[in-house]
């Protein structure tokens, strides 16, 4: 909002990328509780769980969604933005935060 940009960016893509991202989070929760490995429903093998193919799908449709975003707002600003983006190491600022560093 602060760059006016909301405006400029089409409603439907920013649901699509909010359904996306929700998705790949609800594939990531299934992996945490089930695992990475499922039961083949015919042999009872061991297989690959089907929740790790849909994270990456959705994890790349998630990821294009955002460089479409990324590129009207990109488009239309003609000030450099130097803030907060999901594109920042988060892993950095964890690891400062749990030393008390900030």
């Amino acid at each position: 909002m602060e760059r006016g940009c909301e405006n400029l960016v089409n409603t439907q893509l920013i649901e699509q990328y909010a359904m996306s991202v929700s998705r790949w989070i609800q594939c990531e929760e299934c992996i945490s509780e089930y695992g990475f490995l499922a039961r083949h429903p015919t042999t009872g093998n061991a297989t690959a769980s089907p929740y790790v193919s849909m994270s990456r799908d959705y994890m790349k449709q998630s990821s294009q969604l955002w460089f479409q975003i990324f590129q009207v707002v990109k488009e239309n600003n003609a000030t450099t933005y130097q803030g907060n983006t999901p594109q920042d190491d988060v892993m950095e600022r964890l690891l400062r935060t749990r030393k008390g560093m900030n």
